[in-house]
């Protein structure tokens, strides 16, 4: 394809001589301008010679068509703003008033009227011309020329800030005795001269009343008002501070009280710094508190318990005799952070804090589950002839025993079970064997319970860990449910003594093993049950009954100063002394799991008298049997 250029049509250009014209013409035209412009201004000028132009004016004052020198005299008489103005500094409610000329601020009425004189006499002639046409048609408006001293504004500010500027003082909080002393907290003030004197000086050009913050530097301190806290240290002298055990447990102690001296010796005022500011804590001296509750840790610590049960013979399944405890350990610097946050507070009461041990067994235990499915052995014992004292000490221990629960393959230690053997947990004085003697001691009886419990282990094939028999004979335990004595019984005793001597056997079953004790008082038995699962085992013994005979030693007879002159009385009994060896054999399926020989020597002991003092006819007639 072939492309055609397209054809432009010719430029025809002005001859030279019209261009000649037209520049020539321009130029005369600008010439009559600016002949116009510069008349206009010798016209103007001649008729105002030595005058302020018509229409010029000074802050409002018209000064036209005035001499020069009448103009300095109108300036200082009419703009008298730095004498007659007011100008008030404030800073919050105070505030200081001043004249602007007291602040620094002059008038130049020289300058401000040569300033108008010279409006339109400008050294160039067409500012001239602006001017001048500017004050014929509208006016014009010249600002005054002041002069701003800013050291004497310096000076004043420094007589204000003597008034205003303050240190900063930090709030104290003090305890003596049971007096809280404080002080409050003061914000430190600095007045900035510099940034003042900056702002007042572009106020004051604008030539009117006017008021002028001050520029004020306000440093707080990092306390700065404790009555909060003063508030509380009252309080929390005013009455004690009760530290409460918390919880539901049975061996709860009850609350510890602080009074105010002791809580006013070891009270604490502690300026604590932090990111975000300063403050006072109140609290304990950590030293102190922990010593005192170090001494409450062991009587609120607690061993976690399993749930205690009775087996329903009739559904098969537990009923609980006794919730489960969970165990808990005092934590003594949580105890002592949460004291002190409480009574920082305003507490009056508080609870000590603990580190929490979960039971093994809890209230939901199922009996299948755990191989408790059925009685495995019973034993009774019977305590015909016991004392009063006696009875309670036997049903005390044995209820501590009832529900309780041993793991497979456990050794099961009476001793760690029993709990405190004491006056102040029940128990009452009844006869003990201690050492030689036969005396009044707390927990009298509670071999009873031991051999009972050795009983049950032995029948129901269950290994013996430790065992260990009474010193002599004693009739309690050769009783049978007629209340006759039963040679074949000899040596399936078994004491305890906690916590030296122990009575101890393991559940060697893979099952759980439920312990139920039952003590009837008017019958005057203990029955022991053990529930688990029967595995087929099947026990049988052989005694050789009492062997090697010692007859008792003769009565011993003491002098005892608290019984009165002709008074008697036996306070042991005599037992002849032998041996006795037992044999147990444990078979399942015909094959012997266990094998054991249980031996014991009883030592001959002797009836044991005392009389009064002065006594005669020894031995007594008469004799007051214990």
């Amino acid at each position: 394809m072939i492309t055609q250029p397209v054809s432009q049509p010719p430029i025809e250009l002005a001859p030279p001589s019209l261009i000649s014209r037209i520049l020539a013409a321009f130029a005369a035209a600008l010439g009559v301008v600016v002949a116009t412009g510069l008349l206009f201004s010798l016209v103007i000028s001649a008729l105002n010679l030595g005058r302020v132009l018509p229409g010029v004016r000074v802050a409002g004052l018209d000064l036209g068509g005035v001499r020069r020198t009448e103009a300095v005299s109108l300036i200082s008489q009419h703009l008298n703003y730095p004498q007659t103005g007011r100008v008030t500094l404030r800073y919050g409610e105070q505030s200081w008033q001043f004249t602007p000329a007291q602040l620094g601020l002059q008038l130049d009425a020289e300058a401000t009227a040569a300033a108008a004189h010279g409006f339109g006499r400008s050294l160039w002639p067409w500012e001239n011309v602006a001017q001048k046409i500017q004050s014929l048609q509208g006016g014009a408006e010249l600002s005054p020329r002041i002069v701003f001293d800013g050291q004497i504004a310096h000076l004043v500010l420094q007589q204000i800030a003597a008034e205003i500027n303050r240190p900063t003082v930090e709030a104290v909080l003090a305890v003596d005795g049971l007096q809280v002393e404080m002080s409050p907290g003061q914000v430190g003030l600095t007045l900035d001269s510099e940034k003042t004197v900056s702002w007042l000086a572009a106020q004051l050009l604008q030539m009117q009343d006017v008021d002028v913050p001050l520029a004020v530097e306000e440093t707080p301190p990092r306390i700065l008002d404790v009555s909060a806290q003063a508030a509380i240290a009252e309080s929390l002298l005013s009455q004690p501070l009760v530290i409460v055990p918390g919880g539901n447990y049975e061996d709860n102690p009850d609350p510890w009280t602080l009074e105010p001296d002791a809580l006013a010796r070891m009270l604490s005022v502690e300026r604590v710094e932090g990111e975000d500011g300063a403050h006072y804590q109140l609290g304990l001296n950590s030293q102190e508190l922990g010593a005192i509750l170090a001494s409450l840790g062991g009587k609120v610590g607690a061993q976690p318990r399993n749930a205690r049960f009775v087996f329903n013979d009739e559904t098969s399944e537990f009923d609980v005799y006794k919730p489960a405890v969970i165990g808990r350990t005092l934590n003594l610097q949580a105890s002592i952070q949460h004291i002190n946050a409480q009574i920082g507070e305003g507490a009056h009461q508080v609870e000590l804090q603990y580190d929490f041990t979960e039971p093994e067994i809890l209230e939901n235990a199922n009996a299948a589950e755990m191989g408790i499915r059925e009685l495995v052995s019973e034993q009774t014992t019977y305590f015909y002839g016991s004392s009063d004292d006696r009875i309670q000490n036997i049903a005390i221990a044995a209820e501590r025993f009832h529900g309780l629960l041993v793991p497979p393959g456990a050794v099961f230690s009476m001793v760690d079970n029993i709990g405190e053997i004491s006056l102040e947990s029940g128990f009452a004085e009844a006869l003990i064997i201690f050492g030689d003697r036969t005396i009044k001691g707390v927990g009298g009886g509670v071999c009873q319970v031991s051999t009972t419990l050795f009983r049950a282990a032995f029948f129901g094939g269950f290994p013996i860990v430790e065992r260990y028999p009474h010193a002599y004979r004693v009739g309690y335990y050769e009783m049978d449910a007629a209340g006759n004595n039963r040679t074949h019984l000899v040596g399936l005793d078994a004491t305890v003594f906690a916590p030296i001597v122990d009575f101890k056997f393991q559940n060697d079953t893979p099952h759980w093993l439920l312990m139920e004790t039952y003590v009837n008082g008017p019958a005057r038995t203990i029955t022991w049950k053990f529930y688990s699962t029967h595995d087929g085992r099947s026990v049988e013994w052989n005694t050789t009954g009492a062997q090697n005979i010692v007859k008792a030693p003769d009565p011993v007879y003491e002098e005892n100063s608290e019984l009165a002159q002709g008074e008697v009385k036996q306070v042991d009994w005599a037992a002849d002394g032998a041996t006795v060896s037992i044999t147990r054999t444990v078979t399942h399926n015909g094959e012997v799991i266990h094998q054991d020989r249980i031996n014991t020597q009883y030592r001959a002991w002797s009836a044991v008298y005392q009389y009064g003092p002065g006594t005669q006819g020894m031995p007594p007639k008469q004799m007051q049997g214990n």
